[in-house]
């Protein structure tokens, strides 16, 4: 929550990625596809703060309203929650460097479920975003960036647009709702019969 309009730390109309996540969600839940969902999960100390010599004021400190996701966030029940930035000296920008809530290193869970591409969706673009699909290509993963379902800070002008471009020159690839969709609808259909000769 707190990256989103009202919270701590907000990303300029960042609730208006949720609709969109949605969307993808659901496209996902359709294929049994694996659903992962990274947070911010802070101490309440920690070098990452302003208070503690770092650039950004307190935000998604555990357990607190604002390390929740969106309320109109439709996760499925079965969504593997990936928790990051938990050390107080660990600015936690990448879910790559995150864990599953029984401690499992997520670049680990990945190799152990045979997975080789990431779609990636949310906040904000210019650093979570940013640095979770770099750090995933560098390990080896193929990676989708959803441009449509992502939100930038922009401390500078032009950041978020700066970051995309660094992303796909590293060798990540690009969607829409519009083209995975129509990918997804095709993947679901029936497949043709083969004739025998």
């Amino acid at each position: 929550m707190d990256f989103c309009p009202g919270g701590a730390l907000p990303v300029p109309r960042g609730d208006l990625v949720v609709q969109a996540l949605n969307r993808y969600l659901d496209l996902f839940k359709q294929r049994s596809a694996p659903i992962f969902a990274s947070r911010d999960w802070h101490p309440k100390k920690s070098k990452h703060f302003k208070e503690s010599g770092g650039e950004w004021p307190a935000h998604c400190v555990q357990g607190t309203l604002g390390a929740e996701f969106h309320p109109a966030l439709m996760l499925p029940g079965d969504t593997i929650v990936i928790s990051k930035g938990m050390a107080p000296w660990d600015d936690g920008y990448s879910a790559m460097q995150g864990v599953t809530e029984n401690g499992t290193p997520f670049i680990m869970l990945l190799r152990r479920m045979e997975l080789d591409r990431l779609y990636v969706g949310g906040l904000a673009t210019d650093f979570c975003v940013r640095q979770t699909v770099l750090e995933a290509l560098k390990a080896g993963f193929s990676v989708t960036l959803l441009t449509d379902a992502i939100g930038g800070v922009d401390l500078r002008p032009g950041d978020s647009d700066r970051a995309v471009a660094e992303m796909v020159h590293s060798g990540a690839d690009v969607t829409t709702l519009a083209s995975i969709g129509a990918a997804v609808v095709w993947d679901r259909s029936p497949p043709p019969r083969q004739g025998r000769g």
